[in-house]
């Protein structure tokens, strides 16, 4: 069964109970919530995913609720708990679902340490992977969802999760996370996109989230072999250009955006190590989307023809 199989009441009553269990591969997450707007936005960008039975396994138990008080009428806010545990601070109601997505990568990047959790997205061409490591402001999601709108597969766009064993890099095709101005270039650059609607005044600004093309998601448990490493940083004007980066800087960059590296020490530093051994290793600034999903193209096809 996939969310899009329930109707919105069965949906809202699953939730209600604690009986929601969504299948993000690789982890299993069940999800109590009261709040309409969970609900709606979960039918909307969630439709493809596997609901599993209520008495499965689940990696993560959270909810989404007002707190008690005043604070349910009076300016009301929103509280992300794991495990009956509230990790932040509440939020303004209007910020529920947001909250949920951001709480769900806390979670992951918090305790998945059978994995090297990078803060980058990943995108995939021709069963190789790109990771797009960059802090918040670069351009990395844009980039992102430009790529996945032009056939490259989703692989994540937030969390990098390389594991340890394989050395690949697995899947988790959630949705897109926009921000500002970045909201109107998807929309016009993919017209047919199925977004959220914005949520204006949160901490990273005004966002809204895309949901992940369906062959994306049903492909979660393909891995994939890592082949670039790209930094992108959007300028407003600049020309689309690709410079290559030595080795060294690239892990220390790298290193930088693990969030589980002090964690899993020795072992973190030997799978970023290979990680950028394996890989081209390249800055990206750019000015205009529909030129950088062009130059990826012809990157990715000259390694095809290499």
């Amino acid at each position: 069964m996939k969310v899009s199989d329930l109707t919105p009441s069965q949906l809202g009553a699953r939730l209600r109970r604690g009986d929601l269990i969504l299948s993000v591969e690789p982890f299993a997450t069940r999800i109590r919530s009261p709040i309409d707007a969970v609900a709606s936005s979960i039918a909307r960008l969630y439709g493809d995913f596997p609901v599993l039975d209520p008495q499965a396994f689940a990696d993560f138990h959270v909810a989404l609720a007002p707190p008690a008080g005043l604070r349910r009428w009076v300016r009301p806010q929103v509280k992300f708990l794991l495990d009956g545990f509230a990790p932040f601070k509440p939020l303004p109601f209007d910020q529920a679902y947001p909250m949920f997505e951001w709480g769900l990568n806390w979670c992951i990047a918090s305790h998945a340490h059978s994995f090297l959790v990078l803060h980058a997205a990943v995108v995939e061409r021709g069963g190789r992977a790109m990771v797009l490591p960059a802090p918040p402001g670069s351009g990395k999601s844009t980039l992102c969802a430009g790529l996945v709108s032009r056939g490259w597969r989703l692989l994540s766009d937030e969390l990098c999760l390389l594991d340890l064993q394989s050395g690949l890099i697995r899947p988790l095709a959630r949705p897109l996370n926009l921000k500002n101005r970045s909201i109107d270039v998807i929309r016009s650059f993919q017209p047919g996109a199925v977004m959220t609607d914005p949520v204006r005044d949160t901490a990273k600004g005004t966002v809204a989230l895309v949901k992940p093309p369906a062959e994306s998601v049903s492909r979660v448990r393909e891995a994939a072999e890592p082949a670039w490493i790209v930094f992108p940083k959007y300028l407003a004007g600049a020309p689309g250009t690709l410079t290559p980066v030595g080795k060294a800087p690239t892990l220390m960059r790298l290193i930088e955006q693990g969030f589980n590296y002090d964690i899993l020490g020795a072992r973190g530093f030997e799978a970023a190590a290979s990680l950028v051994d394996r890989c081209a290793c390249l800055e990206f600034s750019y000015g205009d989307l529909d030129e950088a999903v062009a130059i990826f193209a012809a990157l990715a096809d000259r390694e095809d023809t290499a």
